[in-house]
């Protein structure tokens, strides 16, 4: 079938005035307080070790941070897309976040785009309102991590593919090869978006007539597989380096058979998929504290709307929209099933975060709401002849459907229509809202750990000064990182990986006792007065809630 690139709906002005209103209120909600709004503990001060060691030092990263599982790492894109935030901050982690949190805002504006060019203009605002005031999302917003990316590569990656798919322009292609990159380098479960890109590839090639419109694809699609690689390639450099180390952890991860879990297999599915589709829209399935049931009852009753919606108009709308219906269901499904089987914490309630595993499908939850209101708000108004909204007389229709000039939607009583959608998306507004991160986290953010590292730094009078953590596995770079910036070279760790120091004569031990009861006893004491130890405790403070920081220096 010959591709005809579809008529750009027009943005009337009060749309532009509601979406201009969305885009505020999000970024209002990401921005305000943003020093101390997102928690600081061992993997920012890790991720801002990394980064000053690139602005300062020109110290390359070859790899990304490391996984919670197994012994391998994430993508360095992560670090190369903050790196223009920190050099022109000289490493200030609020300036990392603040890219974070436009990135974040970002994230809204394509979703936006992309439902709108699904279902029309009601689908893009439900969309990108109910994103911009998402717990959710904007907890993601609002704190360095690698995962905080993935709401905006994703969505990039889904428009640029819908976007070539039923305009033609295959330059578009390329705008979803590096949105998937992104994905994939800063989560490694990521890569479960590449093949429903892929998919829609195939479908546009197959679709496509022999000729120059098949050879366009054929090169975009090539361009896009060089761009995927080049990404890779300070991964490569790493494994050629370093006797194919990443590999091989892989390896071993996977021959171990990974992380078990006891839950059966239906369990399992039903878990996983309430999470994929509760986490956008509700916040954490199974929230710890009073919150609990109201959590479980919101998120199940969230889920299974907009999972009954997107089947909904998969299944009974016509031309595009049940195109992309259908492909965005069929991603979300492979997503579910790559998640189920290869991301086993997401079958568990544990103390430490799992949902940012999923967080590549937050935008097809996002643009599936959007979707589903969309088609009932029409349904209520429409009349008989009236084409789904999006389409043009003449509109050729992607993915092989036949365009119809109607959805045969009977239509529904207006008032009771409205009155319904206005009340729903106000519950789900006000328990976001309800639900908000807290405008200072619990243990301080990023000026409580500016805070401690001065009382370091006087409490060692500018010794160097090694960093160790209780428990082992995970590392003080909280705090090595603020002493580290203050006084460059100062500062050394059992897992150094961007320093390399003198012996140090100080000693600062993190202990965090959500993994370590006796916080200042008998396992701190085994790291501290080793034989032949003269170290001895000149300061110890809770720095944060369930944080201990206690300083032994050598004596003059």
């Amino acid at each position: 079938m010959t591709q005809r690139r579809a008529d750009r709906l027009p943005v009337e002005p009060r749309e532009l005035v509601a979406l201009i209103a969305v885009l505020g209120v999000a970024a209002l909600a990401r921005f305000i307080g943003l020093p101390g709004r997102g928690t600081w503990d061992a993997d920012q001060g890790h991720d801002m070790l990394v980064l000053l060691g690139l602005v300062r030092d020109g110290s390359i990263p070859l790899l990304g941070p490391p996984t919670s599982i197994g012994d391998f790492h994430h993508g360095a894109l992560y670090y190369y897309l903050l790196a223009p935030a920190a050099f022109l901050s000289g490493a200030n982690p609020t300036a990392v976040v603040a890219e974070i949190a436009l990135a974040g805002v970002a994230a809204v504006a394509v979703t936006w785009w992309l439902a709108r060019s699904i279902a029309g203009p009601v689908a893009g605002i439900v969309a990108a309102a109910v994103m911009a005031i998402s717990s959710s999302a904007i907890d993601e917003s609002t704190f360095i991590w690698n995962p905080n990316l993935i709401a905006l590569s994703s969505a990039v990656a889904l428009a640029g593919a819908w976007r070539a798919r039923t305009t033609g322009r295959v330059r578009w292609w390329l705008v979803a090869a590096f949105g998937v990159l992104v994905t994939m380098q800063c989560h490694v479960l990521g890569i479960a978006l590449l093949p429903p890109v892929v998919a829609l590839w195939v479908v546009s090639w197959r679709a496509s007539a022999p000729g120059p419109e098949r050879r366009r694809l054929v090169q975009a699609g090539a361009a896009c597989v060089a761009i995927i690689l080049i990404g890779y390639i300070p991964l490569a450099v790493h494994e050629l380096t370093h006797n194919f180390a990443e590999s091989r952890a892989a390896i071993a991860f996977i021959a171990s058979g990974g992380t078990g879990v006891t839950l059966s297999l239906p369990a399992r599915l039903l878990f996983v998929g309430l999470r994929i589709l509760a986490w956008p829209l509700t916040g954490l399935l199974v929230n710890p504290g009073p919150t609990t049931g109201p959590s479980l009852v919101m998120g199940v009753v969230a889920g299974v709307l907009v999972a009954a919606g997107l089947a909904w108009r998969a299944g009974q709308s016509h031309g595009r929209e049940r195109a992309a219906a259908r492909w965005l269901a069929a991603t979300l499904l492979f997503g579910w099933i790559v998640l189920t089987f290869g991301a086993a914490g997401l079958a568990t309630v544990t103390p430490l975060p799992v949902d940012h595993y999923h967080a590549f499908l937050d935008p097809v939850v996002f643009v599936a709401l959007g979707i589903g209101v969309a088609a009932v708000w029409r349904g209520a108004g429409r009349r008989p002849g009236d084409r789904p909204a999006g389409e043009r007389p003449g509109d050729q229709v992607p993915v092989g459907d036949a365009t119809d000039e109607s959805t045969g939607e009977a239509a529904l009583p207006p008032r009771v229509v409205a009155g319904a959608l206005v009340v729903g998306l106000a519950v789900l507004i006000a328990w976001n809202v309800a639900i908000w991160p807290p405008a200072v986290a619990a243990d301080g953010g990023w000026p409580a750990g500016r805070a401690a590292a001065d009382r370091i730094e006087a409490a060692t009078g500018g010794r160097r000064t090694n960093f160790v953590s209780l428990p082992d596995f995970k590392s003080a770079d909280a705090y090595r990182f603020p002493v580290e910036r203050d006084l460059p070279g100062s500062t050394t760790s059992v897992d150094d990986t961007v320093f390399s120091r003198v012996e140090p004569t100080a000693v600062v031990i993190v202990c965090d006792s959500l993994f370590v009861r006796d916080c200042g006893g008998p396992a701190e004491q085994a790291v501290a007065m080793t034989p032949g130890s003269t170290l001895r405790l000149v300061d110890r403070w809770q720095a944060a809630p369930g944080r201990t920081i206690s300083v032994y220096i050598e004596p003059s």
